[in-house]
């Protein structure tokens, strides 16, 4: 504390300014539900190894982590045909795991890049005319109740077993969710706010563009999310047949041969790959619509 001295009072002590309490940091409240996920993580982990290991399950039903880890490892490595023998194979079905996925997830982006091209402006057209309303909503309610399994053998027949049938079943398994939420999107905007643009002189295209578009686009990315997982998880079914490669057909023949690992293997990475998928288009959803749920 430093004295100040003045010609008519004493000498007063100088108070210090108070210091403001810290603010717990960013990373520190990233840190807490990181910590979390890993501890159930490690649990899952942990509970799984106890049970396999105990032999409670047998494992061609339950095989132990280890296991499972190995056959993955083989998955993304060159390893011999069999003990003893000097060939060596690729991967499994001569592919590596990684080829496996990158060959559904390019079927994936065909299959929902379609929706997604299609699905808003039929959406859109659905909500701004109510006659063309009536007459496709119950089509679209029909083509979103189907299972995936229920037309993958009409697919089959009308475009081989190649890639064209697996595109297009993806595309209609993403269609529906797409087209539905751009509809609710444009249904759901507002009637103030079209009130309000018209008294300012707004025209017909300007109300559109203006109030109808940024109003319905978060709705469009949201359906483009679910669509995307939904899309995700009828990868198996769309790879039933001719599906290597392809990381939905590795499991399904994996299961087949009794691979339980290989199997289990394939769940995972399918599971992981669909968090990320998730993760990336929520991040661009939130960059694409910075107004949502500030109006």
């Amino acid at each position: 504390m430093t004295a100040i001295s003045t010609p008519d009072t004493q000498p007063v002590q100088a108070e210090k300014p108070a210091v403001a309490p810290r603010r717990p940091r960013a990373y520190r409240r990233l840190l807490a539900p990181a910590l979390t996920r890993v501890a159930a993580l490690a649990l899952v982990l942990g509970l799984w190894a106890v049970v396999t290991a105990a032999g409670l399950v047998d494992p061609l039903y339950l095989p132990s982590p280890r296991a499972v880890w190995e056959a993955f490892v083989r998955a993304n490595s060159r390893h011999p045909i069999a003990p003893g023998v000097d060939r060596t194979v690729i991967g499994e079905q001569n592919y590596y795991l990684w080829e496996h996925l990158l060959a559904s997830l390019q079927r994936i982006a065909a299959g929902v890049g379609i929706a997604i091209v299609v699905g808003p402006p039929v959406g859109f057209v659905m909500g701004m005319l109510t006659p063309v309303r009536l007459v496709t909503e119950p089509i679209l309610n029909f083509l979103r109740s189907l299972p995936p399994l229920g037309y993958i053998g009409l697919l089959i027949v009308w475009f081989g077993i190649g890639d064209l049938s697996k595109v297009w079943l993806l595309f209609l398994a993403a269609f529906p969710p797409i087209a539905i939420a751009t509809l609710s999107g444009v249904t759901g905007v507002k009637q103030d706010y079209l009130n309000a643009a018209r008294s300012l002189g707004a025209g017909r295209a300007q109300v559109i563009s203006r109030v109808v578009l940024p109003a319905t686009l978060p709705e469009v990315i949201g359906g483009i999310r679910i669509a995307t997982a939904f899309a995700w998880t009828t990868v198996v079914a769309a790879e039933l047949n001719n599906g290597i490669p392809g990381i939905g057909g590795l499991a399904y023949i994996a299961g087949t041969q009794l691979n339980t690992p290989l199997t289990i293997a394939c769940i995972i990475v399918i599971g992981c790959a669909a968090l990320v998928l998730d993760s990336v288009i929520k991040f661009l959803g939130t960059k694409a619509v910075p107004w949502k749920g500030k109006a």
